[in-house]
């Protein structure tokens, strides 16, 4: 069911700079987005930026020492968003990093924003073309290095985000 909501194109530009890497200049990468959570505009008719949530990759261990504790954090307790977050991991073989996308619906969110955001979720995932993670959250104990782990490749990671899994 399409909710009819709109995609900002400041959110598309964000998704496109996280996606593409281009080579870039100490201070570029600093400045380089590492998560930003997306919320429904006061009308409740488009997808736009949450003002001040993000996470920049020059913030990780300069203010911040645990970016996805810091992520997780910056969720609202009582109500729906949707989410990038440019995740970290290793395998046995490899380091990487993937785009996942998040939604975000608590158990204790206004069952009407939970509607909205579940039937809104395609028109923003139709923008974010080549998101390889997708994850429903529902609660803090949905959002563990585990659980994360375990979508991005199961037990083929051994460390997401620097620290062991």
């Amino acid at each position: 069911m399409a909710s009819g909501v709109q995609v900002a194109d400041e959110v598309c530009r964000i998704f496109y700079d996280m996606k593409v890497r281009k080579c870039s200049s100490p201070e570029e990468i600093k400045k380089r987005k590492k998560a930003v959570i997306f919320c429904l505009s006061a009308d409740k008719k488009c997808i736009v930026v949450e003002e001040g949530k993000e996470i920049l990759v020059g913030d990780v261990g300069d203010t911040i020492t645990d970016p996805f504790k810091h992520f997780v954090g910056m969720l609202p307790e009582k109500d729906c968003r949707y989410a990038l977050y440019d995740a970290s991991f290793e395998t046995k073989e490899s380091r990487k990093e993937e785009l996942m996308f998040f939604l975000w619906a608590p158990e204790q969110a206004p069952l009407k924003s939970k509607m909205i955001y579940a039937s809104s979720k395609d028109a923003i995932k139709k923008k974010f073309q080549g998101i390889k993670h997708e994850y429903q959250a529902n609660g803090p104990e949905d959002l563990n290095r585990t659980s994360i782990a375990e979508k991005l490749g199961g037990s083929l990671i051994v460390a997401f985000e620097g620290s062991p899994v």
